[in-house]
């Protein structure tokens, strides 16, 4: 199982690769533009924070295959063990099977559809990435989704997993998981909520009160 925190705020993941078994971190070109600093430093301070072993994931924002590729070189000569986010679209298809030739590793991403994203995967990338939440938000079913794009890429091309993206709550990354997803990637908040249940609080914060009134301190004794 592969975790990932899907963020550019270097502060959160220091904080949260502290407690979590993260991978490693993926960005988007809109996790970016909110952080306000160039892809250029955001993605080495990531791996600084996070250790060489860390696998980090950034977005190219050509719209043609040719601008794509060069685009996604760059990316990964300066970001080595990089893997490049390539949307799954006509153009992006084109892309990927240019630079699964080049054996740089990439992410088929925007995906909406299983169909979709089989056709990424067989185009070449990697990892697939489902768009849980935002296909629930159109009326679709993201957990469903998911589910068929794993039965497609066990059949079609098991060289590629989902890396199920775009969560809103702990239950739509929990249902991911129980679907058999291999990778996953959280929003800062939506991680915060798996570790900071109140009830979990409250029954630590009994027994240390138990503990104190016993023995009148915090220690073991």
């Amino acid at each position: 199982m592969e975790l990932y925190l899907d963020t550019a705020d270097i502060s959160a993941v220091q904080r949260l690769a502290r407690i979590l078994p993260l991978r490693g971190v993926t960005t988007n070109p809109s996790i970016i533009a909110s952080s306000g600093t160039s892809v250029w430093e955001v993605l080495p301070a990531l791996r600084d924070v996070l250790g060489g072993e860390a696998r980090l994931f950034a977005q190219v924002l050509a719209g043609h295959a040719d601008q794509m590729v060069e685009e996604a070189r760059r990316l990964h000569e300066r970001v080595p063990g990089l893997v490049v986010k390539v949307p799954v679209t006509a153009e992006g298809l084109a892309a990927l099977k240019v630079l699964k030739s080049m054996a740089i590793p990439t992410l088929g991403t925007a995906v909406y559809g299983a169909a979709q994203g089989l056709l990424g995967a067989l185009a070449g990338a990697d990892y697939i990435a489902p768009y849980v939440n935002r296909l629930d938000a159109q009326g679709g079913n993201g957990i469903a989704t998911v589910r068929e794009l794993q039965q497609l890429l066990q059949q079609h091309a098991p060289h590629a997993q989902v890396l199920a993206a775009s969560f809103k709550t702990p239950r739509q990354a929990l249902e991911c998981m129980l679907a058999g997803c291999g990778a996953i990637t959280l929003p800062v908040d939506v991680a915060q909520q798996f570790i900071s249940a109140p009830a979990v609080q409250a029954a630590v914060d009994k027994f240390e009160q138990d503990w104190r009134d016993a023995f009148g301190t915090l220690q073991l004794v």
